[in-house]
């Protein structure tokens, strides 16, 4: 059972932050870093926009907490950055749409010193798979009713998809892997403890700070990592710091490592030729909160919303001019699938056309703004995420105008990325959001958009589009890019309904000073290597 070379999910993003599994493929450029020796005994440092909240790796879709488990807690596999599979926890595997099997490595343990069993690899599957544990990677990265097997001396895992999987290897095998004290104590692994990575939290402070140290035991890094190679950092800090600016400052003065800057601060680091790893980031989205008794229910409202706004405006706002339209939800590659799903499938700017269209809907003007049939007000809530940079609020404020100008009241709400996780997954009280969803496989948006809404599943939008039902179920039983014509329309249904709304992509660098790394959904830890 060989499976076909696709991309590996990355869910998510800078955005809603909603981020996904390991590996990726950014480009890395430039130099200016501080020197070309390599340097051991130092500590990388780096700028997170927004505090993580638990770290359990298995609960959890924010990118930020998903990129900084990646230190904490290994996979089965890893994607290199040309998008091969490697080794990782597994040094064997195998896999087609239903079943998977992986042999782990020799001498695998956990950051308390006991041994990683092949049993608790597959209690960490079992777990994700079963729908009344409510984790938020059920359907993302294990489908409901997947069941995994142990064999403890054989050291192997086989897995059956509860569900046709066309990028099983890549979605079981890039799922956090957690021991099993943090399996039977979950507020263990909030506290980012019982890993299996290749660092271990040594300090945190909540809205400041977090500091993990290196495991000298850890020699069983992705690929040929070489747990003795100079330049490895023997500390990690990350450093809670919203503004930009100051993160930018920080990095010149040498204070940080690492910042990823999403906003005008971008142009002095670059005029000073710092080292980037960049990564292609769906920045511009929108989403409509289509359940009862929120405005984006009516698909004639969401029509019109959209028809008022000149996208192309909109993502030069918030791009800096310096983003490109979106094609698709998939972004990081290696993308499986290529292809224009966004282009002649959105409604066109037309101001004049979407008063009309609501008007003919029912939706009246008066001196009061726009009403519905029973008298209701066209009122919308517009969320945008703070941790994404500057341009952010301006971007909102600007959708804010052309939504008033159809006779909507547009009221702005700032959340950062807890916040936001709670309004999707929790309260629900939100009418339309700017935040993205950043992924490299097509599959992963599907739990994001049909089945189970909040508290049950991750639908945060309550969509039902059943001809993207059908088409998604048709391409899961096609392995990798087998499917790509049946992903393709299946994007394309929900464009055409305005269930979402990708409009513009831009370049997110991660800028380095004194340090170089590589990185897809988050650096990648292994690739750390400190300058002199």
């Amino acid at each position: 059972m060989k499976v076909t070379r696709t991309g590996l999910a990355v869910l998510a993003a800078a955005a809603l932050g909603l981020t996904a599994c390991g590996g990726g493929g950014g480009s890395s450029t430039g130099g200016g870093s501080g020197g070309g020796d390599l340097a051991n005994g130092k500590t990388f440092t780096m700028a997170i926009a927004t505090d993580p909240g638990s770290l359990d790796p298995l609960m959890t879709v924010l990118s930020v907490t998903r990129g900084m488990d990646r230190f904490l807690y290994g996979t089965l596999i890893d994607l290199a950055p040309n998008g091969d599979v490697q080794s990782f926890l597994a040094d064997k595997w195998d896999a087609d749409t239903t079943k998977a099997s992986f042999t782990l490595r020799k001498g695998i343990t956990c950051s308390d010193g006991s041994p990683l069993t092949a049993t608790q690899v597959a209690d960490n599957i079992n777990f994700v798979g079963d729908p009344n544990n409510k984790s938020p990677l059920l359907g993302i990265q294990v489908m409901p009713g997947t069941k995994a097997t142990a064999d403890d001396g054989a050291r192997t895992v086989e897995v059956t998809s509860g569900a046709p999987d066309a990028f099983l290897l890549r979605n079981v095998g890039t799922l956090a892997i957690a021991c099993g004290k943090g399996l039977t104590d979950r507020s263990l692994l909030a506290k980012g403890q019982a890993g299996t990575g290749m660092f271990q939290i040594s300090d945190s402070v909540a809205n400041d700070h977090y500091t993990m140290t290196r495991r000298k035991d850890f020699t069983w890094g992705p690929g040929n990592f070489d747990s003795k190679q100079d330049g490895l950092p023997d500390k990690v800090t990350f450093k809670v710091i919203q503004n930009e600016s100051t993160s930018a400052n920080l990095l010149l003065s040498g204070q940080l490592n690492a910042a990823t800057i999403l906003g005008p601060d971008q142009q002095r680091l670059l005029s000073q030729k710092l080292f980037h790893a960049d990564l292609l980031s769906p920045l511009g989205e929108l989403w409509f909160n289509e359940a009862s008794g929120h405005p984006g229910a009516d698909p004639a409202v969401r029509k019109a919303l959209v028809q008022a706004l000149d996208l192309e405006q909109v993502g030069k706002v918030l791009t800096n001019g310096n983003g490109k339209p979106s094609q698709g939800f998939v972004t990081v590659s290696p993308k499986p699938c290529s292809g224009d799903n966004v282009a002649g499938n959105l409604p066109g700017h037309d101001l004049s056309a979407a008063k009309s269209a609501l008007d003919a809907a029912g939706w009246k003007a008066g001196a009061g703004g726009v009403r519905s049939k029973d008298g209701k007000k066209l009122a919308i809530t517009l969320m945008y995420g703070t941790q994404l940079g500057p341009t952010e609020a301006s971007t909102a404020e600007l959708i804010q105008q052309a939504w008033k100008g159809l006779g909507a009241d547009v009221t702005l709400k700032g959340v950062d990325s807890p916040g936001l996780n709670t309004l999707y997954f929790g309260t629900g009280a939100w009418d339309a959001s700017m935040a993205p969803i950043t992924l490299n496989l097509p599959s992963q948006l599907v739990p994001f958009v049909s089945g189970p809404v909040p508290p049950n599943g991750t639908n945060f939008a309550h969509l039902q589009n059943k001809e993207y039902e059908s088409l998604v179920a048709t391409a899961a039983t096609k392995a990798g890019s087998d499917g790509c014509s049946d992903w393709n329309d299946a994007e394309k249904a929900l464009i055409k309904a305005v269930d979402a709304i990708p409009y513009e992509n831009a370049v997110a660098p991660t800028f380095g000073k004194g340090a170089k790394f590589t990185i897809g959904d988050g650096i990648d830890p292994s690739s750390i290597r400190m300058l002199g």
